[in-house]
């Protein structure tokens, strides 16, 4: 699905990545772990060709996309819910989710199944909602694309607890239904109820990688990388 090799990358001068390996295969839900400013979020600006890499590939269903163009990374299956959300503030809900859709089987109607609160607000200005819903928005819009793959980056930063509950049952449902996620968040508790497979990143390089159980039974991962 997704297969990152080797990837470098920075802003000017700087580097920021040095040599980032990871993969998401069908169907598995994988997070990206780490304190802020270890290079979580420039991994994903890096592989949707937001920043383009030094070195290294990126490679969508088996075709080496490394530094596409945005546009060409969304049509080759991947959906971005980009940290901040960045909903569209002057359309309405419906028109927000229409904006970018694609065929498939992710529909108008089951997005608003799957967040009933989006229906109630469906007439309502982007700018007129609360971060939770923009958020839903966010995951919403990403879906009415179609992806292969879900990518989100700080899926549940500056959210309202109860918010936050609301977002993790979605990935959770999301799972269930067989989509592949890659997850950035800080709740790790939360993301080892779900997720399959961890990448933990540090200083810009993958110090630790493991499954659930493996994360789990490794409190000194937590101790070392993941608490400020």
């Amino acid at each position: 699905m997704l297969d990152v090799n080797g990837l470098e990358a920075g802003y000017g001068d700087s580097q920021i990545l040095f040599g980032i390996d990871f993969r998401v295969r069908e169907g598995e839900v994988v997070t990206l772990l780490g304190r802020n400013g270890m290079g979580k979020t420039t991994t994903i600006k890096s592989i949707f060709g937001l920043v383009k890499p030094r070195a290294g590939s990126v490679k969508i269903g088996g075709k080496n996309l490394t530094g596409a163009d945005p546009h060409r990374i969304a049509l080759a299956g991947l959906g971005y819910v980009p940290e901040g959300r960045q909903i569209f503030p002057t359309l309405n809900v419906e028109e927000n989710l229409r904006a970018t859709a694609r065929p498939g089987k992710w529909t108008l109607q089951r997005i608003y199944d799957l967040f009933p609160r989006l229906h109630e607000r469906r007439r309502n200005m982007g700018n007129q909602l609360s971060g939770g819903e923009q958020q839903m928005l966010a995951i919403g819009r990403a879906l009415m694309t179609n992806p292969q793959l879900v990518v989100l980056d700080e899926a549940t930063e500056g959210l309202a607890p109860l918010i936050r509950a609301d977002i993790w049952a979605c990935l959770e449902r999301l799972k269930q239904e067989g989509e592949a996620i890659l997850v950035i968040d800080k709740n790790v508790d939360a993301l080892t109820r779900f997720a399959d497979r961890h990448v933990v990143v540090e200083k810009g390089r993958v110090v630790w990688t493991g499954s659930t159980p493996e994360l789990l039974a490794s409190p000194q991962v937590k101790d070392r990388f993941l608490h400020v």
